[in-house]
């Protein structure tokens, strides 16, 4: 899948603070997801089981940095997650987008997981592009 030329969705952003743009599953499927905060069609089941967005639609936010309890266990579980097995911080993009705003973020997010080789998405879990393969 090639990096949209038009830059990355906003809806892409989920409310936990993960680009879903950049996700494995999201890149490596011939239809990929629309996001956490469309349907669940296309979703892996992980996704469509999410607490954390079904907690956000609950509280009528969009995103968890919104929320009066945050950071929650979930979002901590979640960090330290992502943290290790990825040495991406969840926190830090919500943080981001909290003070410099969605469009801002998407944009540097577009320069970052672009795969400067052939333009396609560079996964944010295994580094790898999804058009020519090369790791990053």
């Amino acid at each position: 899948m090639k990096m949209p030329a038009e830059g990355i969705e906003e809806i892409m952003f989920a409310p936990c603070g993960m680009n879903c743009m950049v996700c494995y599953k999201h890149c490596y499927h011939k239809k990929p997801c629309d996001g956490c905060l469309k349907t669940d069609k296309g979703k892996p089941e992980h996704c469509r089981k999410c607490r954390i967005k079904d907690c956000v639609r609950q509280k009528e936010l969009s995103f968890c940095f919104e929320c009066g309890e945050y950071p929650c266990k979930q979002i901590k579980n979640l960090e330290k997650s992502y943290l290790t097995r990825y040495g991406a911080s969840l926190m830090e993009n919500s943080r981001c987008v909290k003070d410099n705003g969605l469009p801002v973020f998407m944009a540097e997010q577009k320069e970052r997981f672009t795969c400067p080789v052939c333009g396609g998405i560079i996964s944010l879990h295994d580094r790898e592009c999804s058009e020519c393969g090369n790791k990053i």
